[in-house]
């Protein structure tokens, strides 16, 4: 594709835009590197991996990108077995961190596809490298003490061997003895050893080594000859600390390079994700649609919008090309959007053969094109002695040059800058030239020969920008099949020409372009109005046949519930019958029995119960006769929490209090009552609560929930991932509930925790700024937040 075309089109402006939405530095660089491409292979699968992203995005949201390193020369280094600084170290956790993340993000409750899926398959999580390096260095110049056993005996020891130091130390400096021979009663350090400031004519009564002196001379610090060992003690301890700490990073290097290639494979896949989803990112934001791809070699674009004007001020567009014609005129007024639609068209097709949604309605339909040629705006040179007709006549011979079979060519006011007769002779020779080698042109001009051209010309066809007179303003809607006129005398008129200036104008032109004019507005209207009621008559078909549908539908179903309501009314009498024979059965057995019994009272009372059953059994069945049939059972999409409903089978009142389960069966408050129902034993009441009141109600639950967040959050006792995850939803409700300043409880101990919750506070969009906490607000033990 031409660089020209691309900077005519602007559509370096949509990589930048492309370049916000991604995070890394190199999906950024992608970004903005970004180019299209002619392969309609990979372009179907570059526009799959943009739908597949946005899939995710809408489900579960954008993959957790929380950084991405550039740690390749890291890895390298590793595998020469080299030795790798923290700071590099912790570039690569970083890496693993984002890495294993996404990976989880992408393989649990969310119904990934195609590339995206693909990519989540082939990242490599390195857990165990991650923990460790997590465990053994807390920043950049801080390794742990728990990195080894060998390591916290080492630093204990330095504990131990400082103490003794800054003892013996301090008996020198505060000895009655020495307060005349010391400058101050002061306890400093020299290369690494500790010394005392002693005056420098008392240097003989201090026995020692003198490793510096002040700039005057009057000052020189000595190591007193008492602490000389303790001194090489802490020396000797110190060089150990650091051949352990070297062993560390040489073990955790060592670690690294054995996993380099499947570190260094994921470094590659975060980078591809990071600039899918920035793409499916950019798509969610301009309501871009994934093209269909046709190899027919036409577009149909519906409601296109230039990507580059806001979505709230730009006038969608409808235009289509190569199908029922090669060469398409656009005409109209000036500033009525003709260059606008000719950008928009170059746009639409180069972010499509770039792998990134356009900005359109369902149903726009694309081709690939082996070239975009654009001559669009004035680039006239002083330099080089070019006049706006040379520039663009020196950019339409290139065009003509190399423009052929699958090749789209935009023309921005061909021929003009010239003599018009001459200009539009040119005009008509190049389009014609252009559709004789196949390819696909739009053109916009004022000129009416072209007009007439494109009337008068197979496959070539006119567009007009439609313009209202009466507000002077234009409407920058295309409409296909129509001439724009370019509405000189109107406006002129309505801008307070004199008329007889007009109609003196009017006398200069030819009788047949004035007769051509009006009879090209005078289709345009009949079009316009054969268009509305063409629209009308599709709307009242439309309504008409989704109410014959519906009535169909009413029908069915009414049809389905009857049948089922009879079936089920036999099933249950034939049920009734079958129980009624065997009671019936029962009772008369009973009954012989009762001709055994030879004492009166007994026989009477047996006759007794078996009346009683008998009429028990009779009002059961009445009451299965009389039961109510609920005809008009709530929806499915009403059974939510706080509807007020009817409860057939009781005759009660009620409000729902739980959402319905799989069988239907739910809690309703009934009075002073939860009872338990069927969701088809409900029916909705008219007087049921509105939106508005059920919405007020929701948020007078949540600023009662705001109003009890607490102004602490102690997070003692949990490791740095559950600290992390407190923490950060606990500022997200400290923020809503409108606390302005809020503790961080997490302990003193070795300060691991404080030091990794240091990195949240910093990137939390909500923290103004942070701070150790005072002695009586709780002192290392706390951080206090200052939230925005």
């Amino acid at each position: 594709m031409n660089d020209r075309s691309i900077r005519v089109l602007e559509f370096n402006k949509v990589c930048e835009m492309l370049a916000e939405q991604a995070v890394s530095r190199a999906a950024k660089k992608k970004a903005l590197e970004l180019r299209p491409i002619n392969d309609r292979n990979e372009i179907r699968e570059l526009q799959g991996e943009t739908a597949d992203a946005a899939s995710v995005i809408i489900q579960k949201g954008t993959i957790p990108i929380g950084g991405i390193n550039e740690i390749l020369p890291y890895l390298s280094l590793a595998r020469k077995g080299g030795t790798l600084s923290p700071g590099e170290l912790l570039q690569i956790k970083q890496n693993l961190y984002t890495a294993r993340t996404i990976s989880n993000h992408l393989k649990t409750d969310v119904n990934v596809s195609g590339m995206i899926a693909e990519y989540a398959s082939c990242i490599t999580v390195c857990k165990h490298e991650e923990e460790e390096i997590d465990r053994c260095i807390l920043s950049e110049d801080q390794i742990a003490d728990s990195a080894s056993t060998e390591l916290r005996s080492i630093r204990r020891a330095m504990i131990r061997k400082n103490e003794e130091l800054r003892s013996k130390m301090s008996s020198i400096v505060q000895s009655r003895d020495n307060k005349e021979i010391l400058q101050d009663s002061l306890i400093t350090m020299r290369q690494g050893r500790y010394v005392i400031p002693v005056k420098q004519e008392h240097k003989a009564k201090v026995p020692g080594i003198v490793h510096d002196q002040s700039s005057t001379g009057a000052t020189l610090f000595i190591e007193p000859q008492a602490i000389v060992n303790l001194n090489n003690d802490m020396r000797e301890l110190q060089i150990k600390e650091q051949a352990e700490i070297a062993r560390i990073l040489e073990m955790l290097s060592g670690m690294i390079s054995l996993q380099a290639e499947g570190i260094a494979a994921n470094q590659e896949i975060l980078i591809k994700l990071d600039f899918a989803f920035a793409k499916a990112k950019l798509a969610l934001s301009m309501k871009a649609i994934e093209p269909e791809l046709n190899d027919e070699g036409y577009i149909v674009i519906k409601e296109g919008r230039h990507p580059l004007i806001d979505r709230k001020k730009v006038v969608p567009m409808n235009v289509s090309l190569g199908k029922d014609y090669d060469t398409l005129v656009i005409t109209g007024p000036n500033t009525g959007g003709k260059t606008v639609t000719l950008k928009t068209v170059g746009l639409m097709v180069l972010m499509t053969q770039s792998g990134l949604h356009i900005p359109a309605e369902i149903g726009t339909k694309m081709t690939v094109f082996d070239e975009v040629f654009a001559d669009i705006g004035d680039e006239q040179s002083i330099e080089q002695s070019l006049s706006t007709f040379s520039s663009h006549m020196k950019n339409i011979v290139n065009i003509v040059s190399n423009a052929g079979l699958d090749c789209l060519v935009l023309l921005d006011e061909l021929g003009a800058g010239t003599d018009p007769t001459e200009g539009a002779a040119l005009a008509i020779s190049v389009l014609d030239y252009l559709l004789g080698r196949g390819a696909k042109t739009i053109a916009t001009t004022h000129y009416t020969e072209l007009k007439k051209y494109a009337l008068a010309t197979a496959n070539v066809e006119n567009g007009g920008m439609e313009f209202n007179v009466d507000t002077l303003s234009p409407t920058y809607r295309l409409i296909i099949g129509t001439v724009g006129k370019s509405n000189a005398f109107e406006i002129s008129k309505k801008l307070g020409l004199p008329a007889e200036l007009i109609s003196e104008a009017k006398k200069l032109l030819e009788q047949d372009d004035i007769e051509f004019e009006d009879l090209i507005s005078q289709i345009a209207e009949d079009k316009k109005r054969a268009e509305e009621e063409k629209d009308e008559a599709i709307r009242v078909n439309i309504e008409l046949k989704k109410m014959q549908e519906d009535i169909e539908k009413q029908r069915e179903r009414f049809e389905a519930k009857k049948e089922k309501i009879m079936n089920r009314a036999k099933e249950e009498a034939r049920d009734m019958i079958r129980e009624m024979k065997e009671f019936s059965d029962i009772v008369f057995k009973e009954l012989r029995e009762l001709e055994k019994i030879q004492d009166p009272k007994a026989r009477n009372r047996k006759f007794e119960e078996v009346r009683k059953r008998v009429k028990g059994k009779s009002d059961e069945y009445a009451e299965t006769l009389n039961k109510k049939e609920n005809t008009n059972p709530i929806k499915k999409n009403e059974l939510k929490p706080g509807v007020h409903v009817y409860l057939v089978n009781i005759d009660q009142e009620g409000v729902i209090l739980t959402e319905p389960d799989g069988k239907g069966d739910l809690t309703v408050q009934v009075g002073l009552m939860k009872v338990g129902a069927n969701a088809k034993d409900l029916q909705k009441l008219k007087d049921a609560p509105s939106e508005k009141q059920l919405r007020s109600r929701y948020a007078a639950m949540y600023k009662e929930k705001t109003a009890n967040v607490s102004s602490s959050c102690d997070v003692r006792g949990t490791n740095v991932e559950e600290a992390t995850a407190l923490v950060d939803k606990y500022i997200d409700d400290a923020f809503m509930a409108g606390l302005k300043q809020v503790t961080i409880v997490h302990g003193k101990g070795e300060g691991i925790l404080r030091e990794k919750l240091k990195p949240l506070f910093r990137k939390n969009k909500h923290v103004a700024e942070f701070r150790p906490g005072m002695f009586n607000e709780g002192g290392a033990g706390v951080t206090v937040l200052t939230l925005k």
